[in-house]
């Protein structure tokens, strides 16, 4: 738990004092180097010093990274309580280190045996001070609808099923006015025609779903903004199976989905006054003798015939029959996608940006705000009337893989633009900065990140 005083006291069992080059403290003999966490006893307490390094220097990236590190460190296991000591309180700083406590210290510890009296971070009360301010309090349900989005993602594939997951969105919109649920189960998908979708998940014993909920608080006569994600609960590949090394981490094809519930969680505790579609593709990709094949043309809930070029490029086929879906039935204003769609976006972007494609300017640019406001970041990749061209069949509309080698990411998203008709679109592929599989990067952790959720809600904030 975190609150905010006023003064410093000193009076917990740990005070934790962030200092840039050039503060000093009177228990401190020495400047300290940037990354130096110093403990000194104080009384019956303990005074932890962290160093930032050159105030001019300092990063609000670097500043979390630096919280994270203070929090983890063996100094605090066993303490209770903690005050923390701010180098600043100018804008964003507190919010920084907030998220470098909540974000930074998140850890996925379900299935672990734990003593009965656990000091993790989550178990301490964390007592910074500043003057309290509504921003602050915002970053925290910010940070805990990126922890529930994380949860999701990181517990096991044949918990979080489709059901699971259509569970965990009516219990958040639970009691809430402004707010109403529609799910197309297997029976709805197929009177739709909703095909792409169904073959997709046609060798799963899971019920695949489309979940659909309608947020309105907006003016009168305010569009809507559709918010979409892949949710993949598991992806082996299908027919076009992925080899070892590639699957053992595909319960996270469903992050985009987690993502959205995690922004929903948000738009739900900060109250915005906006009109909303929050959209959840939910499928397996699973093997069997029922499993959709390569070679096989299907047409989905557009119209448009697709030949399948490899089972393996499914996630594009669920958003399609999705967009078309809430295009034509709810015509919002706006739509967002939040997708592990390529690892190619991996191969041009790395792990700690995800991949931006629109067909609106303006809107890439606000969502590229966001990213650099929140450090949820985003770079823009292209998508150009050309490259239609690139995923044209011989005996269908479309193929859901590209005719060229390269462009991956990009030509994945002319697929999805193909479905978004004339409505102002943009996608996000998070295919690289989702997941963190190893000891942890930037002030992350292994496992999910929640990479999408603090962007997508501060531009649903801000535009």
């Amino acid at each position: 738990m975190i609150s905010f005083r006023a003064k410093a006291k000193h009076d917990k069992q740990a005070s934790v004092v962030l200092l840039t080059d050039g503060q000093g403290h009177p228990r401190l003999k020495s400047k300290l180097e940037k990354g130096e966490i110093f403990p000194v006893a104080e009384g019956r307490g303990l005074l932890v010093f962290v160093g930032l390094g050159k105030a001019d220097k300092l990063s609000l990236t670097e500043l979390r990274i630096q919280v994270r590190r203070a929090f983890l460190c063996s100094y605090l296991k066993n303490i209770k309580e903690v005050e923390l000591v701010p180098h600043s309180t100018q804008s964003g700083a507190v919010e920084a280190i907030i998220e470098g406590i909540l974000i930074g210290t998140y850890a996925w510890d379900k299935y672990k045996s734990k003593p009965k009296d656990d000091k993790s971070v989550k178990n301490k009360d964390i007592f910074i001070v500043a003057e309290h301010k509504k921003p602050y309090d915002a970053t925290i349900a910010v940070c805990e609808g990126m922890t529930l989005a994380r949860n999701l993602v990181n517990d096991n594939a044949d918990t979080v099923t489709s059901e699971f997951l259509e569970k965990t969105v009516r219990g958040l919109i639970k009691g809430k006015k402004n707010v109403a649920i529609k799910v197309l189960n297997k029976k709805e998908l197929r009177a739709n025609g909703l095909n792409f979708h169904l073959a997709v998940n046609q060798a799963s014993k899971k019920e695949p779903k489309l979940v659909i909920v309608k947020y309105s608080r907006g003016k009168k006569g305010e569009g809507y903004t559709a918010v979409i994600g892949k949710g993949m609960t598991f992806d082996t590949g299908g027919l076009n199976i992925k080899p070892t090394g590639s699957m053992e981490t595909m319960k996270i094809d469903m992050s985009g989905a987690a993502a959205v519930c995690g922004i929903l969680k948000n738009t739900l505790a900060l109250g915005l006054k906006k009109n909303i579609l929050f959209v959840l593709g939910l499928a397996e990709n699973a093997i069997g003798s029922m499993a959709y094949k390569p070679g096989d043309v299907i047409t989905g809930y557009a119209g448009k015939s697709v030949e399948i070029g490899n089972t393996d490029a499914e996630g594009r086929l669920v958003l399609a029959d999705a967009f078309a879906y809430v295009v034509k039935n709810y015509k919002p204003s706006r739509m967002i996608d939040l997708a592990t769609l390529t690892g190619a976006c991996v191969v041009a972007l790395g792990f700690d940006y995800s991949g931006l494609f629109s067909n609106n300017n303006e809107m890439a640019k606000a969502l590229l705000r966001s990213a650099k406001n929140t450090d949820d970041r985003a770079w823009r990749l292209p998508i150009y009337p050309e490259m239609k061209d690139y995923i044209k069949s011989q005996i269908a509309d479309l193929k859901n893989t590209s005719n060229i080698k390269g462009a991956g990411a990009s030509t994945a998203a002319e697929f999805l633009r193909q479905f978004t008709g004339d409505t102002d679109w943009a996608h996000l592929d998070i295919a690289g900065s989702s997941y963190v599989d190893g000891a942890g990067r930037m002030y992350y952790g292994h496992g999910a990140t929640g990479a999408g959720v603090r962007l997508v809600t501060d531009y649903l904030l801000n535009n």
